[in-house]
C-alpha cells in the first residue's frame, strides 16, 4: 500500500485498528465461518474496521493457527458480490490490481474500461507493485498480456504507461511547456489526420505539474480546452484512454467520484467498479473522493451507496465509505476547496463558443423558397425536404426564405408549414423560423397562459438570456402581445420568485468586471441571507432585497469574484448553500442564476440530460433548448453533455426520440461525440 508522502495529509476513510491483535481477530473469523452458515455480520465489521497491513498479517496468524487460508475460506462461505468485495479488502492493493486486469483480459473480450482505469490513474509506483505482483501471481509477464489482448495505439499508450516512468520532477521549464503546447497543436488541430504519437509521448511520460501547465497554456493558446481536442482527434479506446489520462493529471480524485457517480447513476449498479474503486481507494483519497462528489453531484457518495444497493454488500461499502458528508454537523472544508478551483477555472476559461448552425454556403433563398414549395404542394408532404433546408440554414436567411417566399406566392409560409406538418416536428421547425426574441417572447407567454404557470421556463429563458436579449425579447413581447413583459410576469407570480423574474427582465445586468473590494461586501450579505454568517449586520428584508439585487444585476465576472470571495469567507460554496437554506422557485432561479455565471453550456447540457432521462421525454424543454442554443453555443454543451454523462447528445436524442423530429433534432445536434 502506498504511504502518502512525508508530512502529508492522510486521505483514506480506512485507518489503523487501534489495539489491534491479529491473533484474536484471526480466532474471531474462524468462529464467524465455524459450523453451519456463517456470522457474516462479525466478518464485515471486523475487515472494513482493519487497514489492508493488519488484513495481512491476520492471514498470516490465521494460516499459523488453523493450518487454512483465509481467502479460500471467506470465498468459500460468501458469495456474490459481498465476497468480491471482502476477498478484494483481504489483498494487498498490487495483487487486487493484478487480479482485476487479469479478469479484464481473460476469456472472450476485454473490459477495456477496467484496464484505463487502473493503468491512468497509478503513481509510478503503484504501477511497478503491480508489474511484480502480476508476475508473482500468474508467473506471466503483465506487459505481454497486454499486448496480446489489445491492439493500435490503445495498446501503445497502455503499453508507455506500464513502464511507470512518468517524470516526477515538480521544477518546470516554461519553454518546454509552449513547446508540447505547439507540439500537440500541430498534432491534432494543425494536422490533416493526427500525430498519435505526440499525444502518446506527452501525455505519458510528462510530469503531472508540467501538463496541468501544458492544458491551461493549450486553453489560452487555442481557446480550447484539451479534452475537446483529445475528443475531436482520436476515437475509440483510445480516445478514452487519454481523456482518462488527462482527468487524473487534473485531479485523481475528481476522476473517481466521476467513475463513482457513472457506476451507480441509472438503471442498474456497475458493481464490479463500485467495488474495485472503493476497495483501492479507501486508504489512499476517499475523503478527497467524497467531497469533490458531494460538490459535483449534489449529493453524498454515502447516500447514493445507500440507495443503490442492500444487505451485508451496502453496510460494507458504507464503512469503507467512512461517512456522510450530508448528515447533519458533518464539515469538510476541503470541498469548499475544489468549489473555489472550479470558480477560478470558470473565471480563466474563455473558451470560443460555438453553435452547430451555420450560415449556408452558396445560400440561395429562391431555390430555397421553391424547394420549400414544392414539398408541400399536393398530396402528401415532404418532411425531408423541409428538415434538410431549416435545419441548415441560420436564423437570419430562413427569415430571407420567408420573405421570398411571400414575394413569389403570395402566402405566408409559417402558415403553410402550419398545415403541412405537426406534433413535435411542427413545434421544432417552426420554432426555428421564428427570429430568436419572438420565438422567446412566444416561449415566454405559453408558459404564464392558461391555468398553472411553467416556472422552470421562465426561469431558463431569464436567467440566462445576456441584456441585448433580454431587451430584444421584450420589444418582440411587446409587438406580439401588446402587453408588456414585465406586466404579464406581475400577472402571473407573486412574492419574491416574481421581483427576481422582473429585475431580470429588465436587461440591466452590469457589463464591466470585477470589484474585488465590492465582491467583498456582496458576499457577506450572502453569508448573512445565507444565515452561515457569524454576526448578522443587517435586517433580513434589506438583506434578502440586497442579495437579490447582487444576483440578478451584477456581471459574471463580479459575480465569480463574490462566490470565491464566499468560499474563503464561509468554507461552503454558495451554489451548494442555496440548494440547502432555500426552496421552492425562490432556489430554483437562484440556482440557475449561479450555474450559468459558472458554466452555461454546462446549464443548458443538464436541461437536455433531464428533458431525456427516466420515464417519458419533456419534449417541450428538449425543443426549446435546441432551437435557441443552436446558434449560440450548442457545440459547447454538446462538449459538457459527454463530459458528464459519459454518453454523447447525438445517442441521448437517437435513444429517445424518433421519426422526423429525431431526424430534425439530430440535424440541429450537428455530430456525434
Amino acid at each position: 500500500m502506498a504511504k502518502p508522502a512525508q508530512g502529508a495529509k492522510y486521505r483514506g476513510s480506512i485507518h489503523d485498528f487501534p489495539g489491534f491483535d491479529p491473533s484474536q481477530d484471526a480466532e474471531a473469523l474462524y468462529t464467524a465461518m465455524k459450523g453451519f452458515g456463517s456470522d457474516k455480520e462479525t466478518i464485515l465489521e471486523l475487515i472494513t474496521s482493519r487497514s489492508n497491513k493488519q488484513r495481512q498479517e491476520i492471514c498470516q496468524s490465521y494460516k499459523s493457527l488453523y493450518g487454512k487460508d483465509l481467502i479460500a475460506d471467506l470465498k468459500y462461505e460468501l458469495t456474490g458480490k459481498f465476497e468480491r468485495l471482502i476477498v478484494g479488502l483481504m489483498r494487498p492493493l498490487a495483487y487486487c490490481d493484478a487480479k482485476e486486469i487479469k479478469d479484464a483480459i481473460s476469456g472472450i473480450g476485454t473490459d477495456e474500461k477496467c484496464l484505463i482505469e487502473i493503468l491512468a490513474s497509478r503513481t509510478n509506483e503503484q504501477i511497478h507493485q503491480l508489474v511484480a505482483a502480476y508476475k508473482d501471481a500468474y508467473e506471466r509477464d503483465l506487459e505481454s498480456d497486454i499486448i496480446g489482448d489489445t491492439s493500435g495505439h490503445f495498446q501503445k499508450m497502455l503499453v508507455v504507461l506500464l513502464q511507470g516512468t512518468r517524470e516526477e520532477d515538480d521544477v518546470v521549464s516554461e519553454d518546454l511547456v509552449q513547446q508540447d503546447v505547439q507540439d500537440l497543436y500541430e498534432a491534432g488541430e494543425l494536422k490533416w489526420g493526427t500525430d498519435e504519437a505526440q499525444f502518446i509521448y506527452i501525455l505519458g511520460n510528462r510530469s503531472k505539474q508540467h501538463l496541468r501547465l501544458v492544458f491551461d497554456e493549450y486553453l489560452k493558446t487555442t481557446g480550447k480546452p484539451i479534452e475537446a481536442s483529445i475528443r475531436g482527434e482520436l476515437s475509440g479506446d483510445f480516445e478514452k484512454l487519454m481523456l482518462a489520462v488527462v482527468k487524473c493529471i487534473r485531479s485523481t480524485p475528481e476522476y473517481f467520484a466521476e467513475r463513482l457517480f457513472k457506476a451507480m447513476k441509472g438503471l442498474g449498479t456497475r458493481d464490479n467498479t463500485l467495488i474495485r474503486i472503493m476497495v483501492t481507494r479507501s486508504e489512499l483519497d476517499m475523503l478527497d473522493i467524497r467531497e469533490i462528489f458531494r460538490t459535483k453531484y449534489e449529493k453524498s457518495l454515502y447516500s447514493m451507496i445507500k440507495n443503490d444497493t442492500s444487505g451485508e454488500y451496502k453496510k460494507a461499502l458504507l464503512k469503507l465509505c467512512g461517512g456522510d458528508d450530508d448528515a447533519a454537523g458533518q464539515f469538510f472544508p476541503e470541498a469548499a476547496q475544489v468549489a473555489y478551483q472550479m470558480w477560478e477555472l470558470s473565471a480563466v476559461s474563455r473558451v470560443e463558443l460555438k453553435g452547430t448552425v451555420r450560415p449556408a454556403d452558396d445560400f440561395n433563398p429562391d431555390a430555397d423558397a421553391k424547394a420549400l414549395r414544392k414539398a408541400m404542394k399536393g398530396i402528401g408532404t415532404d418532411e425531408d425536404t423541409i428538415i434538410d433546408i431549416i435545419t441548415h440554414r441560420s436564423n437570419a436567411q430562413r427569415q430571407q426564405i420567408r420573405q421570398t417566399f411571400k414575394s413569389h406566392f403570395g402566402r405566408d409560409l409559417m402558415a403553410d408549414l402550419k398545415s403541412e406538418i405537426s406534433g413535435d416536428l411542427a413545434r421544432l421547425i417552426l420554432g426555428l423560423m421564428m427570429p430568436p426574441a419572438h420565438y422567446d417572447a412566444k416561449q415566454l407567454k405559453k408558459a404564464m397562459e392558461g391555468a398553472g404557470t411553467d416556472e422552470k421556463a421562465l426561469i431558463e429563458i431569464l436567467a440566462t438570456r445576456n441584456n441585448a436579449e433580454i431587451r430584444a425579447i421584450n420589444e418582440a413581447y411587446k409587438e406580439d402581445y401588446h402587453k408588456s413583459l414585465e406586466d404579464a410576469l406581475s400577472s402571473d407570480t407573486s412574492g419574491h420568485f416574481k421581483r427576481i423574474l422582473i429585475s431580470l427582465a429588465t436587461g440591466n445586468r452590469e457589463e464591466g468586471g470585477e470589484d474585488r473590494d465590492q465582491a467583498r461586501e456582496d458576499a457577506q450579505v450572502a453569508a448573512e441571507i445565507l444565515e452561515i454568517a457569524d454576526t448578522p449586520s443587517g435586517d433580513k428584508t434589506s438583506l434578502e432585497t440586497r442579495f437579490m439585487t447582487i444576483l440578478c444585476t451584477r456581471s459574471y465576472p463580479h459575480l465569480r469574484r463574490v462566490f470565491q470571495e464566499f468560499i474563503k469567507m464561509t468554507n461552503y460554496d454558495v451554489e451548494h448553500v442555496i440548494k440547502k437554506e432555500m426552496s421552492g422557485d425562490v432556489k430554483d432561479a437562484f440556482v440557475a442564476i449561479v450555474q450559468s455565471v459558472k458554466n452555461k453550456p454546462l446549464f443548458f447540457a443538464d436541461k437536455l440530460y433531464k428533458s431525456m432521462k427516466g420515464a417519458g421525454t419533456d419534449e417541450k424543454t428538449l425543443t426549446r433548448v435546441m432551437v435557441s442554443r443552436s446558434e449560440i453555443d450548442l457545440f459547447n454543451v454538446r462538449q459538457e453533455f459527454i463530459e458528464k454523462y459519459d454518453k454523447s447528445l447525438h445517442q441521448a436524442i437517437e435513444g429517445d426520440t424518433s421519426g422526423d423530429f429525431l431526424k430534425a433534432l439530430l440535424a440541429l445536434c450537428g455530430g456525434d461525440d
